[in-house]
């Protein structure tokens, strides 16, 4: 027995026999402990395919795979159902979507802190952030990130690395499918006598509950990091009372202390004021960002009204304005492999250090490059766009719908040979004179010369407006009215027509599912009516005792179109078009680069830094600065509001403005970037930065005490 229990001391002991071991005495202050090994029992964590990942990643990435498409997909109708659905002016629905948008960029402030102070960050995502989908886009956005990085091992870094990669790869995914699903379950599926919202809200909320189910799935294999006690309440009263204490001690006789933070030591654990050290330092660096954000959001506002007096027909596809977004996210997809397995490795064998400092600065740099492009495209749109009338300027033509020529003069205007040739019967002439007056509003006269019959008709025209003098009349005599056109093409791209109605009876027509309107009869005139560009070969027209069909041919991008509906003594009824406003000429596809140049810009950014703001966050705040770095998307789009409201600009020169002012960002971003020392998970609980600088002081004498064991 006794030599039992001699081997079994002996082999309790660690150290072999005869040795001596080294002991270190050091000074510990009774205000802090030295970090201790978490109690929590480790998980082995199942891998994919013996690969690094844990399975637990497969989950989270479906999850926000479906959360994506749910919020992108409510989103690309939530606008038509306000206006639509709801009946609300186009102001108010305007309001409240971007309300909306802001507040999903705020809230997730809110979710941070709860995450990291109080449920943790998998209790918030499955409770919270399913709940409500404004405050619940605030809970998950700042945690499902972290949460994913929480799953990987230090020593798998790398992995870690690119897992952004593939979380970002999946958020789009779900916007660009949600993008082409959702408008076509509202528009091309009928319900309860219309558009069918409820299915085009419903899909998106069965993929939340499915979102819901695959987290729920996966909650065994999760690593769930405990919540660190209210860390925005301890890091707030630890820099008041470091700025407080530093106060109450200026005097020269005190000793001065490395950084400002070290003031907090008499209260404060040194761990603690080393986290805030290192959030500082990052939230110092993402001061700069938010401009890079107030360009890049700008493909969903000013690039898409830009998108709105551009050509859509490029052959094989035909986009609408607010489809080329859809770009964005299919680019995304294919440059994020594309970068990691192509790009940055290239660059690493040519002997560059590409850190994520500066690939953000890189993405700035592109950034800034689209939107340069964006401004020469605006210059040339401007050049081949209709001309709009300025202070005391009108532009007038003649539509002749009488049987015979007609001879106009002005009899009252400096250039009275303004239309020195006869206008011809449906003569197809689009272009107008332009003519000046010498007030705001200017009465003239009007000569008609129409078979041997000679009228004068009075009209008044007034500035920055384009008329339409349309004649018509028979061998008994003729007669004019004059009509204002649109100045410049719609505001959204689409086609807009109106009709004068040249018959004895009222004309009902239905042009579209939802636009049906009358025309009245002897010359009635309809006003515009906005419709998708298409060809319409076949609308309905119905009189009273009449149904026929009218071919409108191709109604363009832009364009806008008078329609006189005729009874041609060998045709019968038809309609005779011509052009108010001619269609866009330039096409869409000259909005590509740009489009390519800022996803890139994306990629290199947006991926780069949600990698970063994971890395080097401090342990216990890992959610509130995923929150801080979605916070400087909300502070971009408030820069957009305020340039957009303030500028009195022309839209070449904003573009021109964004560019300029995103490369001198870019310059002090870099400046920020090279002094900036990184986070090393080795620093984080050195024996050496746990001591109080002022103990450590105290210990430059400490002798090494050698003690045989």
């Amino acid at each position: 027995m006794p030599e039992e229990r001699a081997i079994e001391e002996l082999d309790m002991n660690t150290f072999p026999t005869k040795e001596s071991k080294e002991t270190l005495f050091a000074l510990v202050s009774p205000e802090e402990e030295l970090p201790r090994p978490s109690s929590t029992p480790k998980k082995t964590a199942w891998k994919i395919c013996g690969s690094n990942y844990p399975v637990s990643i497969a989950f989270i990435v479906v999850n926000e795979f479906c959360e994506r498409f749910s919020y992108y997909g409510m989103k690309a109708v939530l606008t038509l159902y306000f206006l639509y659905f709801l009946h609300w002016s186009e102001d108010t629905s305007t309001s409240v979507y971007h309300a909306f948008s802001s507040l999903c960029y705020f809230t997730p402030l809110l979710g941070a802190v709860m995450a990291d102070s109080w449920l943790g960050k998998f209790r918030v995502l499955s409770m919270t952030g399913l709940l409500l989908i404004s405050l619940g886009t605030g809970g998950i956005k700042p945690c499902v990130a972290a949460f994913g990085g929480d799953q990987f091992e230090e020593e798998h870094a790398k992995e870690r690395s690119r897992f952004f990669s593939v979380f970002y790869l999946s958020i789009n995914a779900g916007s660009l499918i949600s993008m082409f699903v959702t408008p076509m379950l509202r528009g091309d599926v009928q319900c309860f006598g219309g558009d069918c919202y409820a299915l085009a809200f419903g899909v998106p909320g069965m993929l939340m509950v499915l979102a819901l189910v695959v987290f729920a799935l996966g909650s065994k294999m999760y690593k769930k990091p405990p919540p660190e006690g209210n860390i925005v309440v301890e890091v707030s009263k630890c820099i008041w009372f470091a700025i407080s204490n530093r106060l109450k001690n200026r005097s020269s006789e005190i000793p001065k202390r490395e950084h400002w933070l070290d003031w907090a030591e008499e209260k404060y654990p040194k761990q603690l004021i080393l986290d805030v050290k290192a959030l500082m330092r990052v939230l110092f660096l993402y001061i700069p960002l938010p401009m890079f954000w107030a360009l890049l959001d700008q493909q969903g506002s000013r690039w898409t009204l830009q998108a709105t007096r551009m050509n859509g027909n490029m052959g094989v596809f035909t986009f609408q304005p607010e489809q080329i977004q859809v770009l964005n996210p299919f680019l995304v997809l294919v440059f994020i492999p594309l970068f990691d397995f192509g790009l940055y490795p290239l660059i690493n064998m040519c002997g560059i250090s590409f850190t994520s400092l500066r690939k953000m600065a890189t993405g700035m740099i592109l950034a800034s490059l689209a939107f340069a492009i964006a401004a020469t495209v605006e210059i040339k749109i401007n050049e081949l766009s209709p001309h709009k009338p300025g202070g005391k300027e009108v532009y007038l033509r003649i539509v002749n719908l009488a049987d015979n020529e007609v001879k106009v003069s002005l009899m009252d205007y400096h250039n009275n040979s303004l239309f020195p040739e006869p206008i011809k019967p449906f003569q197809n002439k689009t272009d107008h004179c332009k003519m000046v007056l010498t007030t705001e509003s200017q009465h003239f006269h009007f000569q008609l010369q129409y078979h041997n019959i000679s009228i004068t008709r009075e009209h008044i025209l007034e500035e920055k407006n384009r008329y339409s003098l349309v004649i018509h009349g028979d061998q008994s005599g003729v007669s004019s009215m004059l009509m204002k056109d649109m100045v410049t093409s719609t505001a959204d791209g689409m086609a807009a027509v109106r009709f004068i109605n040249t018959l004895n009876k009222d004309v009902n027509l239905t042009l579209s599912r939802d636009v049906f309107f009358s025309v009245g009869e002897d010359y009635g005139i309809s006003a515009y009516k906005t419709l998708e560009r298409g060809k319409y070969h076949h609308v309905q027209c119905r009189t009273e005792d009449k149904e026929f069909f009218l071919d409108l041919g191709l109604l363009d991008f832009g364009a806008a179109y008078m329609v006189a509906i005729i009874n041609s003594s060998d045709q019968g009824l038809q309609a005779w078009k011509t052009e108010d406003v001619s269609p866009n000429q330039i096409s869409i596809a000259w909005q590509i680069p740009q489009y390519i140049i800022v996803t890139a810009a994306e990629v290199m950014f947006s991926v780069t830094g949600l990698e970063f703001s994971y890395a080097q966050a401090p342990l216990s705040m890992k959610s509130v600065l995923q929150a801080a770095w979605l916070l400087t998307v909300a502070m971009g789009n408030i820069i957009v509001l305020i340039v957009a409201q303030t500028s009195a600009l022309v839209q070449w020169a904003e573009f021109t403005l964004f560019s300029c002012l995103l490369l001198v960002v870019c310059i002090i971003f870099s400046i920020m970037g090279y002094y900036y020392i990184p986070v090393k998970p080795e620093d984080a609980y050195s024996l050496d930065d746990t001591m109080p600088s002022h103990i450590k002081e105290n210990t430059k004498n400490l002798v090494t005490k050698k003690t045989k064991l």
